[in-house]
């Protein structure tokens, strides 16, 4: 008769000794071998009509390790589904060795399994929590700006004579030289685009005037600053903080000078950012326009805020693993064999995910944060239409549910749609239970204090 033994043999992680008798395994191999003997292709012989004993030999062992095999995984989930012990993954065979399983001595044999444990935790009192809300105040500058983009971006490009405007754009290849403007032999050579707005004033002026054709020798660090002094090293391939590189001295050659001419704030121009609103006026446009860009940054601020909400809970709750099992598990779990080194590696960041993944599984469960099929069948209805955005898309909207009806078949559609709309449940749960302050930040600000917020 086939028993399941547990014992405890580190932080989290349990053994579990599986053993079949002779009377679990052995009747279906016999079995298995009359089904061989009728139906094997053997030359010489009729089928159906081989010898038992041929058959033994030839596929008796295969038959036998399976089925010994098969007995232990039968009795092993079999376990599992009983006693529900509340494991990570899938157990892991603490032995491969089936040199104990012979065909020629069928008797009891046990065989040993590692589980890992999930662990019990305490989620945080939300109550007592405090986060920081960032918030950034649209400007009539930061407006401005975005229309001047705008006006560029829809705007024709010239080729003036001579560089007149900060926002000329310059074609210019690079030369490595020396200070007197001899070229380095082997030396960096590259053509680039640059606004002559990044330049140094200094070195704008010296600019200005200057034709197709022109040049000039000028030293990097003494040419550009800050960040686009980093741009113009990154650019050439060297290295941002290589300050014997930043020193170099270039041949600067004209190659081209081009112009933006920006569009007319019009009518015109309204209706191609804002199709369909019949915006008439620039007082209107402009009010949407910050609007929308209003929009943009609170959807930033709430992105950080949901950063730290991430992080509070990861960082605030205690949780131990059992590390030897998950790192064993690692090595043999995935779709490509991974090496001890590889798992040790990785750890920390599969560590992190596991450990979000039974603190938001927790609460979604405890606050019951349900996701029905009219939520996903709605949310995707919604982003069909988003995708066709303003397109005229007749009056005959019946495709519409088919479509969606498609969609509803796709288990990977089904589950991503799940896992946004419910990570979105549970954010939005979060921010109700703690307290939020208010502080104003610049865009600057905000962008710099972005993490990765794909958690």
């Amino acid at each position: 008769m086939s028993t399941v033994a547990r014992e405890n043999i580190g932080l989290l992680t349990d053994k579990l000794t599986v053993k079949v008798s002779k009377e679990d395994y052995f009747p279906s191999f016999e079995k298995k071998l009359k089904e061989y003997s009728k139906t094997a292709n053997i030359p010489g012989f009729r089928k159906g009509m081989v010898p038992a004993g041929m058959i033994k030999k030839m596929y008796g062992p295969s038959i036998f390790n399976d089925e010994v095999l098969r007995a232990v995984e039968v009795k092993l989930y079999a376990y599992l589904n009983e006693e529900k012990p509340d494991i990570f993954a899938q157990p892991l065979p603490l032995e491969k060795d089936l040199s104990k399983v012979d065909i020629n001595n069928p008797t009891d044999y046990d065989f040993g399994f590692e589980i890992g444990l999930k662990p019990a935790f305490e989620l945080l009192d939300f109550s007592k929590q405090t986060i920081t809300a960032h918030k950034v105040e649209v400007s009539e500058d930061m407006v401005n700006e975005e229309i001047s983009k705008m006006l560029i971006k829809g705007g024709k490009m010239t080729e003036p004579e001579v560089i007149d405007n900060e926002e000329n754009v310059l074609n210019v290849l690079f030369t490595e030289s020396d200070k007197s403007g001899n070229v380095i032999e082997g030396g960096i050579s590259k053509e680039n685009s640059v606004l002559l707005k990044y330049f140094t004033p200094k070195m704008q002026k010296e600019l200005m005037g200057k034709k197709m054709a022109d040049c000039l020798i000028f030293q990097l660090n003494k040419t550009f600053e800050g960040d686009k002094l980093e741009m113009m090293l990154h650019d050439l391939g060297l290295e941002k903080n290589d300050k014997e590189a930043a020193s170099k001295y270039f041949k600067l050659d004209i190659v081209k000078i081009g112009l933006i001419e920006k569009r007319e704030l019009n009518a015109d121009f309204f209706n191609e950012v804002y199709p369909g609103k019949g915006i008439a006026t620039e007082t209107e446009f402009r009010s949407i326009l910050k609007d929308d860009i209003e929009k943009y940054w609170n959807a930033q601020s709430r992105n950080q805020l949901h950063d730290q909400l991430y992080h509070l809970l990861l960082d605030k709750t205690a949780m131990e693993f059992p590390e030897a099992f998950l790192k064993k598990w690692l090595q043999t779990g995935g779709e490509k064999p991974k090496t001890a080194e590889e798992a040790e590696s990785e750890f920390p960041t599969f560590s992190n995910q596991l450990k979000w993944t039974l603190i938001s599984d927790k609460l979604i469960t405890d606050n019951k944060l349900e996701v029905t099929q009219d939520d996903l069948r709605n949310h995707m209805r919604q982003e069909v239409t988003g995708y066709f955005g303003q397109m005229n898309m007749g009056e005959d909207m019946s495709w519409l549910d088919s479509y969606i009806d498609r969609m509803m078949k796709d288990e990977k559609q089904i589950d991503a749609t799940y896992r946004r709309l419910v990570t979105e449940r549970l954010f939005d749960f979060l921010e109700k239970q703690v307290k939020t302050k208010d502080k104003k930040v610049t865009p600057e600000e905000l962008t710099g204090m972005q993490h990765n917020h794909q958690h």
